[in-house]
């Protein structure tokens, strides 16, 4: 779920660059869809190689890296270029909602 979830803002962050760069949303849609496309087939490629080495402890410890990784960037790369543009109050508050969206779908799942 939580990796659905990710998925929405992934695309718009495909999408809006290449809305902007083109001027086409066809081919803005279109790229958006094939890099999020690409997950799920490398999620497969992955698992048939890791599929020895998978277990509680490489999920947990996997998970944890990969939510630091994702922390990380908002505050360093995307909350800074929303000061620049003047909506950083909309951006923390896209933040605060992310992971408050993102507790309540794991704790449905507990």
């Amino acid at each position: 779920m939580a990796i659905a979830i990710h998925n929405i803002p992934e695309g718009i962050a495909v999408a809006v660059p290449l809305r902007s760069a083109t001027g086409s949303r066809k081919k803005a849609f279109w790229w958006a869809t094939l890099s999020g496309l690409a997950e799920p087939l490398g999620a497969l490629i992955g698992f048939a190689l890791l599929m020895p080495f998978i277990g509680p402890m490489t999920f947990g410890i996997s998970f944890a890296v990969i939510a630091g990784i994702m922390v990380f960037i908002s505050l360093d790369e995307l909350l800074p270029t929303a000061e620049e543009t003047g909506e950083h109050h909309c951006a923390i508050y896209g933040l605060i909602a992310g992971m408050a969206v993102m507790a309540v779908s794991l704790a449905l799942f507990i």
